[in-house]
């Protein structure tokens, strides 16, 4: 769950209080973008993009425009550009319009649940509007703070003090700073940047942090997000059928995760896990039709939800079923497994067999109950299978699955449609 760009994140920054530019969404009219215009003297036109996504302004998709005639063109170049990061691709629909912020000095900050302190961390410089990976490590501030008193005004000043910041930004940022750990820590958020924060000078020579972009995470399993108004829609990673049938299926229990990486790809995979999501995706490149996680102990209905919504609009194409998580502390294995057979008998019942080879790489409570259970309906409907327990490597496990895969290509999935008693076909 991420939310990116100040369409959204303005109006979070209003909960406590922090300064940020001014913004007008995609329906602003002409005399309302005129009027951003006169008020700042130049306006920045971004792209909205759902989910979250970076190096935007790498890849061009920043417009600038000093009068309407410039904004009016870069919103027709952005409004459905289409951007592709990694295996990432995303379509914008819809720029929002923000007001230039002049200033002479930018900083970079964020807050993020670190799992090398085990504490929340503060990332702070004063050489802020790069990527913070370009930053000479001297003057990066990494700051882990006790999450029972907060993120303090003098963490912040000796944070900055310690990378040689100029001093008259100190005062100014010291006092506006803190008041992120709030929307941080009131409403579940596992990850907030901001980047740049522009310090904009008033008519007395005074400094205001004023934010100019902003990038959120939020925790799936902390209700506290609910509390933020925010729509549904906003967290789908694309607009496809597949992606919004699984995101109105989130609920405080069990996780929902999912965009689509390769409509064309052979490999179906629900994963459980962010950690082994990663690995997956990477590993297994086009292959891959979706990258997904669904841990979090989902109930067995929820589980079995998801697994028919992900067959019915993948499974015809595929020539794995890829269930692969890590060992699980809480899921029970056995209701997931029961619900993901139980789905894929009553698919096969409704829309007929169709050649398929199962994988399954898992650990955790009820492991070999759940194992037997995929094993029981992988029998009955007469599909080859192979599972692998909690001592195996996941990349092993990873590896025969497109191993697999590869076997279907090459004459698998006629040998498995023969024995299902249907026509031969050519390879996927």
């Amino acid at each position: 769950m991420q939310i990116t760009g100040m369409l959204h994140g303005a109006r979070l920054l209003q909960f406590v209080g922090f300064p940020a530019t001014e913004v007008l969404g995609p329906a602003a009219s002409e005399d309302e973008i005129k009027s951003l215009i006169d008020r700042h003297g130049q306006i920045f036109i971004k792209p909205v993009f759902k989910g979250g996504i970076g190096k935007k302004g790498k890849a061009g998709l920043l417009g600038r425009a000093r009068d309407l005639k410039t904004a009016l063109a870069e919103k027709e170049r952005l409004y459905f550009v289409e951007h592709t990061v990694g295996h990432l691709r995303a379509k914008a629909n819809g720029v929002t319009f923000e007001a230039g912020v002049p200033a002479q000095h930018e900083v970079y900050f964020s807050i993020t649940d670190s799992t090398r302190f085990r504490a929340p961390t503060m990332t702070l410089t004063h050489m802020g509007g790069m990527e913070i990976e370009e930053v000479d490590k001297r003057h990066v501030a990494m700051v882990p703070f006790d999450p029972l008193t907060g993120l303090k005004a003098f963490v912040v000043a000796n944070a900055l003090s310690e990378i040689g910041a100029p001093k008259e930004i100190i005062s100014p940022l010291v006092q506006q700073l803190p008041k992120l750990w709030e929307l941080f820590h009131d409403f579940g958020m596992t990850t907030l940047e901001l980047n740049p924060i522009r310090l904009r000078e008033d008519s007395k020579g005074r400094l205001t942090p004023v934010a100019c972009d902003f990038k959120c995470g939020f925790d799936r399993d902390d209700p506290r997000w609910v509390r933020l108004g925010l729509p549904a829609h906003l967290f789908a990673a694309d607009y496809s059928d597949f992606e919004q049938e699984i995101n109105q299926l989130r609920t405080h229990q069990g996780q929902s995760d999912v965009y689509v990486i390769n409509d064309q790809g052979t490999i179906l995979a629900p994963t459980f896990g962010g950690g082994a999501n990663s690995l997956v995706t990477e590993m297994l490149g086009d292959a891959a039709i979706i990258s997904s996680d669904f841990g979090g102990n989902p109930p067995y209905e929820k589980m079995k939800e998801v697994a028919r919504i992900c067959f019915r609009h993948w499974l015809k194409q595929s020539n794995v079923l890829f269930i692969i998580g890590g060992k699980s502390n809480n899921t029970d294995i056995y209701e997931t497994l029961r619900a993901m057979a139980d789905a894929l008998r009553e698919h096969f019942s409704a829309h007929g067999p169709t050649p398929l080879y199962v994988v399954l790489g898992r650990g955790g409570p009820n492991l070999v109950r759940g194992m037997a259970a995929l094993r029981d309906a992988c029998d009955q409907i007469g599909l080859p299978y192979r599972l692998f327990g909690f001592d195996s490597d996941i990349s092993q496990v990873i590896d025969f699955a497109k191993q697999a895969d590869a076997w279907m290509r090459d004459g698998g999935r006629a040998q498995v449609a023969a024995r299902l008693g249907l026509a031969p076909a050519a390879g996927v």
